[in-house]
């Protein structure tokens, strides 16, 4: 397959010019929120712990209060947002008293203490050097992931202003060059290896592209397919990044951070089941747990362009190549179709409609069932030369 010409991208060139006309005028509310001074961050952990000790001084077990990061019912949907933590959010206690919490009490004291010395020191730690901090008491890497969220939800301040940094696990790869913060310079343009998206997001800069649109994978494996058949030089110049599964928030971080610096289409490709919709939907609105930061992780503009359940059908994909939906998919599916953002995207209630009828999902792999290169060669270039985007 040889690269194409400018006249292959006309149907790109028209939804950005679409996407640009949709947001002009409302790019103050798509703005990063303004960082907080460290002095200020450290008054707000420095009021939780005289919060704690007020209660002693009247003989009262302290209790913390989180806000609830786990149900839809403290969640609002703003199409020109996604998914943001209601003003009226429900909370969870987090009584020092009681069996049940007193260890997740102490997990958060000591964290916050740990966050404390960084941001009072002007250093860094990953949210494994927190872990290491005391593995007796978290137990697991898990509990501290979920505890460092909390408190960045509960001080009202991103997890980049507590200075606890997060290991990427995503890829990216095409024409993109940027500055890392310490001056690294990155440059991803290697047609025959990806560079992990970095650790620090906040602090990328120069970042120089021509690429016409950022093509969003759920897998490392069709990523992976992808850098072998040459994918980026042949749709040149475009680019590429991966997740590898459930998004980890650097990834989407970076996807933000290429919407907000290149304002280009962007696409997903995802597989052909609930699974692969719901990772395609928190790229674009973001998910409940992490909806307090979705000014910042969230980008609407996103577009659907694969596997869609309709291009089974019309692509005649091998029924040997169809997986029957599990109970657990049909569980996934019917929740999904209870989405807010449903109702402002009637072509996806048709797509997840008819994967309820046909009872089948497919991986995208499925297209090499057709032929080897089907996907590289025939399947995107098609879908992006005709619009074949949701």
């Amino acid at each position: 397959m040889e690269s194409y010409g400018t006249q292959f991208f006309s149907q790109i060139d028209k939804l950005r010019d679409q996407l640009l006309i949709s947001i002009d005028g409302v790019t103050d509310r798509e703005c990063v929120e303004e960082e907080l001074s460290p002095r200020e961050i450290l008054t707000r952990i420095e009021s939780v712990i005289l919060g704690i000790v007020d209660s002693l001084s009247k003989n009262e077990a302290p209790v913390l209060l989180l806000p609830n990061r786990s149900s839809w019912s403290n969640v609002d949907f703003d199409s020109g947002m996604g998914l943001q933590m209601s003003s009226e959010h429900s909370v969870t206690n987090v009584r020092s008293n009681c069996p049940s919490s007193v260890t997740r009490f102490a997990q958060i004291l000591k964290i916050l203490s740990v966050i404390y010395r960084l941001v009072q020191g002007n250093s860094y730690a990953t949210k494994r050097d927190v872990y290491y901090n005391n593995t007796q008491l978290f137990g697991s890497q898990r509990s501290v992931d979920i505890i460092v969220d909390d408190i960045s939800c509960m001080l009202k301040v991103s997890r980049r202003a507590l200075h606890v940094l997060a290991t990427s696990k995503g890829l990216i790869a095409g024409d993109l060059c940027y500055l890392e913060e310490d001056g690294t310079r990155i440059d991803c343009r290697s047609s025959s290896a990806a560079v992990s998206v970095s650790s620090n997001i906040y602090g990328i800069r120069n970042i120089v592209s021509s690429a016409k649109f950022v093509l969003i994978v759920e897998k490392d494996a069709t990523f992976q397919r992808l850098l072998n058949d040459d994918f980026c030089a042949k749709l040149s110049p475009c680019i590429m990044i991966t997740g590898k599964g459930v998004p980890d928030v650097n990834s989407r971080l970076m996807v933000k951070k290429l919407w907000d610096t290149l304002q280009i289409p962007i696409f997903a490709l995802v597989d052909a089941d609930p699974h692969g919709f719901e990772i395609m939907c928190i790229y674009k609105y973001g998910s409940v747990a992490m909806s307090f930061e979705a000014h910042s992780l969230t980008v609407p503009s996103v577009m659907w362009l694969g596997l869609l359940p309709s291009d089974l059908q019309r692509l005649r994909v091998p029924k040997s190549s169809l997986l029957p939906l599990a109970r657990t998919d049909e569980s996934k599916l019917s929740s999904l179709l209870k989405r807010p953002y449903l109702a402002s995207h009637p072509e996806w209630q048709k797509e997840l409609e008819l994967m309820q009828q046909s009872k089948v999902k497919a991986e995208i792999q499925s297209l090499a069932d057709i032929s080897p290169d089907f996907l590289t060669s025939i399947y995107l270039p098609n879908k992006l030369r005709y619009g074949g985007w949701l």
